[in-house]
């Protein structure tokens, strides 16, 4: 963890590069030295049918969901939220000189016991050192 699952509107695929800005979450998540890089998952998802606002067709949204996994304090969560936030702003400055934006982050902890889990991704990072 975390899983950070992004959430477009197809408008924004003309102003944003989704794959610099997924490797851009991802350096930013490991950077703030609360999570591995082994659990670190960024994906997009492209929106074509949405209406934002007063429906206008330059309205644009982009959404993150960042999952994390069960047992850090609220100061740590908050951090690594905001460190998150500022690097997904960052990536869009140009594009809110473009026209409209709704931008959003909500961090969502997952129970313990209701995470199932399985994967070899560790193995390989190892054997890529």
């Amino acid at each position: 963890m975390p899983h950070i699952i992004i959430e477009y509107s197809d408008r924004l695929a003309e102003r944003v590069n989704m794959k610099d800005l997924s490797k851009t979450l991802a350096r930013v998540a490991v950077d703030t030295g609360v999570f591995e890089l082994a659990g670190v998952r960024v994906r997009c998802h492209r929106v074509e049918d949405y209406v934002i606002a007063d429906g206008h067709p330059d309205n644009a949204f982009i959404h993150a969901m960042v999952r994390i996994g069960h047992g850090r304090d609220l100061k740590t969560r908050k951090a690594a939220g905001q460190a998150i936030f500022d690097a997904l702003t960052g990536c869009l400055s140009e594009a809110f000189k473009r026209g409209p934006i709704a931008v959003s982050l909500e961090m969502d902890e997952i129970h313990p016991d209701l995470n199932f889990k399985s994967g070899n991704i560790r193995e390989y990072l190892s054997a890529r050192k």
